[in-house]
């Protein structure tokens, strides 16, 4: 891993931010660079992190068909341009500014969802609101448990993101 301590904040313009590099073989995947950037200003905390294949890769999407408990240990690739959705849940997370890549699972997937719903339950007055996020976290427990089948889908006109399992389907993207 290489590491560049006492960079220049985009941010907050102090000597603070650590540049990291690392890379690692992902299995049928290939080689990935994952990159971050972090601030210790503790007034600033400027993160962000990113993911990128060693090789060009093709704009593509990912589609899993999650129905079993597991199926929570597939690897998810997923750079700052991929765009997750999961229909069943009605939610679509499209990159924006401070979008990040990462590697994890299923379940670490589930989980970031996971803590976006909770901070919106927790954060609004509306009843339905709390309602509806209530509802989704079940569904999600139901979904790590293997007793609810779940689509999720990923997009990359990057080529960086993907699911890694035989059971996912994969087709060009037509970037528009």
């Amino acid at each position: 891993m290489d590491k560049l301590e006492k960079q220049k904040c985009p941010i907050c313009f102090k000597d603070t931010l650590t540049l990291t590099e690392d890379n690692s073989e992902i299995p049928y995947f290939g080689r990935i660079f994952i990159l971050s950037m972090k601030c210790s200003n503790t007034e600033c905390n400027y993160n962000m992190s990113d993911v990128e294949c060693e090789e060009q890769k093709e704009p593509s999407r990912y589609t899993l068909e999650v129905n079993s408990d597991k199926d929570m240990t597939i690897r998810v690739v997923k750079s700052s341009s991929g765009v997750v959705k999961i229909p069943g849940l009605k939610v679509t997370i499209d990159p924006g500014l401070a979008s990040v890549g990462y590697v994890t699972n299923i379940e670490g997937l589930l989980d970031r969802v996971k803590k976006i719903i909770e901070s919106e339950r927790d954060s609004s007055e509306d009843d339905d609101v709390k309602k509806n996020a209530k509802n989704l976290l079940k569904k999600i427990w139901k979904v790590k448990l293997g007793d609810l089948p779940l689509k999720i889908i990923i997009e990359d006109e990057s080529g960086n993101s993907a699911i890694i399992s035989d059971k996912a389907k994969v087709e060009k993207l037509k970037v528009k």
